[in-house]
């Protein structure tokens, strides 16, 4: 195995020679703001690798997130902001400052106690102690999925939650009522409203049971595209074209790839 410092000496190296004056356009136009959506896309991409199970697909994926890293690290340096270095250094303090059951005195027996004084001193830091609201803090441009479970784990936190299952699936049930009386009335505002309100009475119940709604929906959506290729390959093999099928009969196809899984 190669040294890993030197490898990663040497993408730095190519970094900074690609953002060069005579290095290559398209890096060199790049800023904070144009690399934001690549970043996510790489984010996701990397989690498709982890769900393969592919340590090659998983390499290659994470070499793209870190490259992300190292090129924003390499326009801040080029305007004398901050560098790798730097950033090193914050996350090297922070790990630090908030395990202080590892690096320090203090005793913790369960991951749980680990979480309440990860957050304990995250309130006493800088971006911390700037926030007004215990619901601050959930990332904006987080899913939509993924924000609900953040904003009703704070909440959990200082006891504003249900304290029984049953009482969140009472409540999907009253939200999933209320959504069908509004269907009736055909109000399109109202519909959507209680479509969001069941959407987040169905986040609740997902954090009860420890399920993350953002994998449970990615599972479903992979679960339906399997089937439905079966669907389509089945359509395809045939004689006739999808408009000469009814539900009925596309939907025994759908059944066929249920069986076989």
């Amino acid at each position: 195995m190669t040294d890993e410092l030197s490898n990663f000496s040497r993408l730095l190296d190519i970094m900074s020679r690609l953002r060069a004056d005579d290095g290559c356009p398209w890096d060199r136009e790049q800023s904070h703001d144009t690399l934001k959506q690549h970043l996510i896309e790489e984010a996701y991409e990397l989690i498709d690798a982890i769900d393969d199970g592919d340590d090659e697909f998983i390499k290659d994926e994470l070499g793209d997130v870190l490259l992300q890293v190292v090129f924003h690290c390499q326009i801040a340096s080029e305007e004398n902001r901050f560098d790798i270095d730097d950033v090193s250094a914050v996350i090297s303090d922070k790990l630090i400052r908030r395990h202080p059951h590892v690096f320090g005195d203090a005793k913790l027996d369960s991951s749980g106690q680990v979480i309440n004084q990860w957050d304990e001193i995250k309130k006493t830091e800088t971006a911390g102690a700037s926030r007004t609201s215990i619901l601050d803090g959930v990332p904006k441009h987080l899913p939509m999925l993924g924000q609900a479970l953040k904003i009703q784990k704070k909440a959990d936190k200082v006891g504003f939650d249900w304290s029984d299952e049953k009482d969140v699936v009472d409540k999907i049930d009253e939200e999933l009522a209320e959504l069908k009386a509004e269907l009736v009335q055909n109000d399109q505002q109202a519909i959507e409203d209680e479509m969001g309100d069941l959407l987040f009475a169905v986040v609740n119940l997902c954090r009860f049971r420890d399920v993350d709604p953002e994998d449970a929906l990615r599972k479903t959506i992979k679960k339906f595209k399997r089937r439905f290729g079966h669907v389509e390959a089945s359509v395809t093999k045939s004689d006739k074209d999808w408009k000469d099928y009814n539900l009925e009969e596309l939907d025994a196809y759908w059944n066929e790839a249920k069986k076989s899984e």
